[in-house]
């Protein structure tokens, strides 16, 4: 069973104690629906999709014609209230209300994000416009509220309009669900994703801090001198893959063959990705366990991604890994810093601090020229990423704790996922499932 864990956190500073407030953690389970409630998804997927579509439509064609932004409010009126009694849109009524808000309240939230994007408010890469939806695409998904889902003793779980889905429980939930997400994937498998809100699970204070190295020929190399070899389960996988590629050109386009193919190579994609995700999970907790402050350096993966080293550079999964990180060391109460990418680690000597100049990549040992110490040149780097996010912490710009034991200020982490819950009204959802035996709440199990 695959678990994927996910935290939306927010820092505030404190006078005596240290605390992290708003998190919410996602836990991802394995669906089974029968026949009837695969049918009724599949309508929820298409009825979600075209309010998406029309609302879309309306405020693209209100902006060509120099109209005014439409609101939420007017379009839930004319797509969804008005349309459900139309002979058109009938069906829409066949599906839960919360389903087709939710798909509106998605599409303004893409739109804060693109207008976010445009006003310089959003850090990083530039957002677009928020796109069309096809029933083509290879992942569907539908967004509830707690007043359209809820746990059942027997260990299901009922979904509006769907029924009773049975669930394969990896663990309990902590809390109390806010959201719900059902989501069939390219293989035609389906996750149902609970956002809930938990309490921080610090972990006790350690003396121990650790730079990362981030590499190919090894994943990653510690300021301590471990390393951590690279498993490359894209390389493994490739060969499989080759020929599953081979088989599907060979399939005519349209035909049920050609499905069956298509099928066979996302199957083995989502194999590769779960393994990664797995051995990410797993590494980035001991990480987070056996150090108090972990600093890593801020590639630049998006432009590595276009060199010939491409490949390599996705099965390593750099992005995720440091992802992984950043929300753990919320979630368990470290320091973590990210070092500017422009810091050159592999040009300074640990030893001395002389700067010894650029070096190409096939030379992994080098001498350096002012002390005459020869260093192996990533655990030489892990070494200076240490000491620059040592730094950056003295600085006081990263989260740490001051001599009086508070919380000092640091930047804004953005999620791992950009779903947020909606709060409890009405209808209570019990915590867990009852029957299932309680177990150790590990955060590093995938």
């Amino acid at each position: 069973m695959q678990f994927q864990l996910y935290v939306i956190f927010r820092c505030e500073r404190l006078r005596s104690i240290r605390t992290l407030i708003d998190m919410k953690l996602r836990y991802n389970y394995r669906a089974y629906p029968d026949a009837s409630q695969r049918r009724a998804l599949a309508g929820a997927f298409g009825c979600a999709r075209v309010v998406w579509n029309d609302c879309l439509r309306d405020r693209k064609e209100a902006h060509a014609a120099g109209l005014p932004y439409v609101k939420s409010g007017d379009l839930s009126k004319l797509r969804i209230t008005q349309a459900k009694r139309t002979e058109e849109r009938a069906w829409l009524a066949d599906v839960s209300a919360v389903i087709l808000q939710q798909s509106l309240r998605d599409l303004d939230s893409a739109y804060k994000k693109f207008f976010d994007s445009l006003e310089g408010e959003r850090h990083g890469r530039k957002v677009g416009p928020p796109r069309y939806k096809s029933k083509k695409d290879t992942r569907q998904s539908i967004r509830l509220t707690t007043s359209a889902f809820s746990l059942k003793e027997n260990g299901t779980v009922y979904v509006a309009k769907v029924g009773n889905l049975k669930v394969k429980w990896s663990r309990r939930l902590p809390a109390a669900p806010t959201s719900l997400t059902v989501t069939k994937d390219s293989c035609g498998r389906y996750f149902l994703s609970f956002v809930v809100d938990t309490e921080p699970d610090i972990l006790p204070d350690l003396e121990t801090e650790s730079g990362i190295d981030l590499g190919l020929s090894a994943f990653a190399v510690l300021s301590d001198g471990t390393k951590i070899a690279s498993p490359r389960f894209l390389r493994r996988a490739e060969k499989k893959l080759k020929r599953l590629g081979r088989e599907l050109s060979r399939k005519v386009k349209g035909s049920k063959n050609r499905a069956k193919a298509r099928m066979k190579v996302a199957r083995q994609h989502a194999k590769v990705a779960y393994r990664r995700r797995d051995w990410h999970h797993k590494a980035s907790t001991q990480i987070i366990r056996d150090n108090q402050a972990v600093y890593v350096e801020d590639l630049a993966v998006s432009g590595l991604c276009r060199t010939r080293l491409a490949k390599s550079v996705h099965d390593a999964g750099w992005s995720a890994f440091v992802g992984m990180l950043e929300y753990k060391a919320a979630l368990h109460g470290r320091t973590f810093v990210k070092v500017g990418r422009a810091f050159p680690s592999s040009q300074v000597c640990s030893a001395c601090g002389f700067r010894d100049g650029p070096k190409p990549l096939h030379v992994r040992q080098w001498t350096c020229g002012g002390c005459g110490a020869v260093h192996d040149r990533d655990h030489n780097a892990a070494r200076n990423v240490l000491f620059e996010g040592r730094r950056i912490v003295a600085a006081g710009r990263a989260e740490t704790l001051n001599a009086c034991g508070a919380l000092v200020r640091r930047a804004h982490v953005p999620a791992q996922r950009g779903e947020a819950g909606s709060p409890r009204k009405g209808q209570p959802t019990q915590a867990g499932i009852p029957g299932l035996q309680a177990r150790e709440h590990v955060n590093s199990s995938p």
